[in-house]
């Protein structure tokens, strides 16, 4: 008796399917992206240049610290993240020209509109965080004091341009980073509470 011959299977076209899928699962899967803080830090001293004995003023320093609790502490007073942009806008901005908020310097602008010179104030945000700070915290609180800058230029080039900051020219932007200069300073995480 003859054996029946079996029929093989085409496998030609695997090749190109299994392609196909490994194509549609590279297009089609998102893939987390770590994105970093955007801060520009101050250039090198100058190997001549000498120390400055100027001592900051208590006034023009606003001190937040994250303890290891993920708690916010701000000016010696406990402060809900969602709080801290208003308090550093107020700080930032000192509208009433307050005498425990920071001094103001008249800075040279010399443009058509602001004129020639113009009150920038001389405050600091002083930032520091506990080793033990959660990253997430951290970053809240880096997003809310930038949001307090932004906020500030944006409604400082609304009523002086009629235009949100990020709509502006350079030259407009430089104009109003002058009165805004961001000055967020970030000393070393500590064990303050007793860390991790």
């Amino acid at each position: 008796m003859a054996r029946q011959k079996l029929g093989g299977f085409n496998a030609s076209s695997m090749a190109d399917i299994a392609f196909l899928l490994l194509i549609f699962f590279l297009v089609t899967t998102t893939m987390d992206t770590d994105s970093g803080i955007s801060r520009k830090l101050p250039p090198m001293p100058e190997k001549n240049q000498q120390k400055s004995s100027d001592r900051i003023k208590e006034r023009n320093v606003f001190v937040v610290l994250i303890n290891k609790n993920n708690q916010l502490l701000v000016e010696g007073e406990p402060m809900d993240v969602s709080q801290l942009k208003d308090k550093a806008k107020e700080f930032i901005e000192n509208p009433a020209n307050n005498p425990k908020l920071p001094e103001k310097k008249i800075t040279e602008i010399d443009n058509k509109y602001f004129g020639s010179q113009y009150p920038v104030s001389k405050g600091v945000i002083s930032l520091q965080n506990d080793r033990g700070t959660s990253y997430g915290t951290y970053i809240k609180v880096q997003d809310e004091l930038a949001s307090a800058y932004n906020e500030l230029r944006d409604e400082l080039s609304m009523r002086t341009f009629s235009k949100k900051y990020g709509d502006l020219s350079d030259s407009k932007k430089d104009l109003i980073k002058k009165i805004y200069p961001q000055r967020i300073s970030e000393a070393e995480p500590k064990n303050v509470g007793g860390g991790k």
